[in-house]
């Protein structure tokens, strides 16, 4: 876990500003008092409320707003759980090749060519598994080359 994702995690709210009662996660960043009924919204919520409030918007505008960091924001947006619209006039940047993205680390293209080059690597990692049906026996171990030890002591 990054030190960002960490303080996603510490700005959660865990307790009810209205009554101190236990927060419950309901769903899409939205939080519900047990006591009181009372609704609070961590990062992502707020950011979910704003937008449906006021519809797409620069990020610049949605952290002055709601109090969310910008760096908080660019990971939702990294992580996929926030998209640019279409037509937007800033967009984020792949990692590799500095192209536009409405959200995620990579482009289409970079993601292709990277996921090849794990493949190539881990290629040269795998075994073969042995042909037909492969049953656990219960016998003694044998070796591959037991020539030549017999002699031995």
């Amino acid at each position: 876990m990054t030190d960002l994702e960490k303080r996603i995690m510490d700005r959660r709210p865990i307790f009810c500003k209205e009554c101190g009662g236990k927060l419950f996660y309901q769903a899409g960043g939205s939080y519900k008092c047990e006591d009181c009924g009372a609704e609070e919204y961590d990062d992502f919520g707020k950011i979910k409320m704003y937008l449906e409030a006021h519809g797409p918007s620069p990020a610049t505008f949605i952290s002055e707003d709601t109090g969310v960091p910008l760096e908080i924001i660019n990971l939702f947006l990294k992580n996929g759980r926030l998209e640019i619209p279409e037509g937007s006039k800033f967009y984020i940047k792949c990692e590799r090749c500095g192209c536009a993205l409405r959200f995620g680390r990579y482009c289409p293209s970079c993601t292709k060519e990277l996921v090849g080059q794990l493949h190539g690597a881990m290629f040269e990692q795998m075994g073969e598994k042995p042909k037909g049906d492969v049953e656990k026996k219960k016998e003694k171990m044998h070796f591959l080359d037991n020539a030549g030890k017999k002699g031995r002591k």
